[in-house]
């Protein structure tokens, strides 16, 4: 996986039941975090998409385990969005330590765009392109060729 420069973090509260019996967060919830991490980051790089008629789904994810994530530890998923597509985009996220940076896991996934009232992926809105390159500070469209 290439380096990425994480715009986006979101300190992550660890719950009781996050936690099994040998002490540690069990693999399953870090998809919990990864969908908090995610959709944090589409509220705040685009605001204005009409969640009722729009949806962004998950076609692809993998999740590289690196280090165990005990109860009393601190925290977050930092996100990123990779490449973009004409209806599809590439995002990378990892959740981190946040007093040592120690990255514990990494996930990359593709996400579709999705028309919830015809249910059918559709074309990624230009204004959400536009709004992920500028937060992104780089362009991320798919070159053609």
């Amino acid at each position: 996986m290439e380096d990425f420069e994480f715009h986006h973090t979101l300190p992550i509260q660890l719950r009781f039941n996050d936690v099994d019996k040998f002490g540690h967060v069990n693999n399953t919830v870090y998809f919990s975090f990864y969908d908090l991490g995610k959709t944090d980051y589409f509220t705040s790089v685009c605001p204005h998409v009409d969640w009722e008629k729009d949806g962004i789904v998950v076609v692809h994810i993998e999740v590289d385990f690196m280090s165990q994530i005990y109860g009393s530890d601190q925290i977050a998923v930092q996100t990123a969005v990779s490449e973009i597509g004409t209806k599809s985009f590439k995002l990378v996220q990892r959740v981190i330590d946040v007093n040592t940076k120690e990255v514990k896991c990494v996930c990359t996934s593709v996400m579709v765009a999705f028309d919830l009232t015809k249910h059918e992926s559709k074309e990624l809105e230009a204004d959400w392109i536009e709004a992920i390159c500028r937060y992104e500070g780089r362009d991320l469209r798919k070159k053609k060729g």
